[in-house]
């Protein structure tokens, strides 16, 4: 991987971190998702203009994406809903980007190399253990925070890999950017409406569009470099480059919603360290 492109990610991963804190720290997790997907379709509008439409052939994956999204976004509600940042981020994306490995090996045959998947395995550990509760015992583990968590890193593997393809079929990276983040705002639309009802969709909403413009914009940067990436790097290595936003994350959850730091965690940054070394030379 270039180095360009190996830097873009990570800073990709950054902004992603952000608008995940976005949402764990709005108040309603639903509202807040919600307003911040409409928000990041809202943001792509101006340049439809300028970047216009995917290929033919890449609508059904937009198609899919957006209906893959709205099960991510969904689970992904609940499992903030139910657990701490510190814990719920890192298990939804420490899951994905091993599955992600094996998922676009088999179905789209894309091969890694023996430090590539050394480099995967150890960023992927290192991600996991970011979620223990360093000092606690199992029992304070929120079960099923951490269930909905293992959902949404199924979600993730399944977008990333139909966003590859799908991006690569489009001929325009940005263009397919823009048009799932126009479904996925439409269907989050219809989603909070089915679930809070208009009333009080607005009345949540009202206090909250600053920061979720704010971070719709955090969501098309990060997601939208990704895309790109995928389409000029295998889409395992991109995944796997995602996932270091735990340690953005992780650094947002103590200092900002003042969530325990514990030296599991410093261990977990030096196993990701590790990884990210060895997906560089592979």
């Amino acid at each position: 991987m270039e180095v360009a492109v190996f830097v873009a990610v990570l800073a990709a991963a950054a902004c992603h971190a952000g608008w995940n804190a976005v949402i764990k720290g709005g108040g309603d997790p639903l509202v807040t998702t919600a307003i911040v997907t409409i928000a990041a379709g809202a943001v792509g509008l101006p340049f439809w203009p300028f970047v216009g439409l995917p290929n033919a052939e890449a609508w059904p994956w937009v198609a899919a994406s957006v209906a893959v999204h709205l099960v991510y976004f969904a689970s992904l509600i609940e499992a903030y809903r139910h657990g701490d940042l510190g814990q719920v981020y890192p298990i939804a994306r420490g899951g994905a980007p091993l599955m992600t490995g094996v998922a676009s090996t088999l179905l789209i045959g894309e091969e890694l190399s023996v430090p590539a998947w050394s480099g995967l395995l150890l960023l992927v550990a290192g991600v996991l253990l970011l979620s223990l509760p360093g000092g606690h015992a199992l029992a304070r583990f929120n079960w099923r925070g951490i269930g909905y968590a293992l959902a949404t890193a199924v979600t993730i593997c399944a977008y990333t890999i139909v966003d590859g393809i799908g991006a690569r079929a489009s001929g325009n990276p940005a263009s397919y950017t823009f048009a799932i983040f126009a479904g996925a705002s439409l269907v989050m639309a219809g989603y909070l409406l089915a679930r809070r009802g208009f009333a009080a969709a607005l009345a949540g909403s009202r206090p909250q569009w600053r920061i979720g413009l704010f971070g719709g914009a955090l969501q098309v940067a990060s997601y939208g470099v990704a895309i790109w990436a995928m389409t000029v790097a295998p889409i395992a290595i991109v995944a796997a480059l995602r996932e270091t936003s735990v340690l953005f994350g992780a650094l947002i959850a103590v200092v900002l919603l003042k969530e325990p730091l514990h030296a599991t965690r410093l261990v977990a940054a030096l196993l990701i360290v590790a990884g990210l070394v060895a997906l560089r030379v592979g």
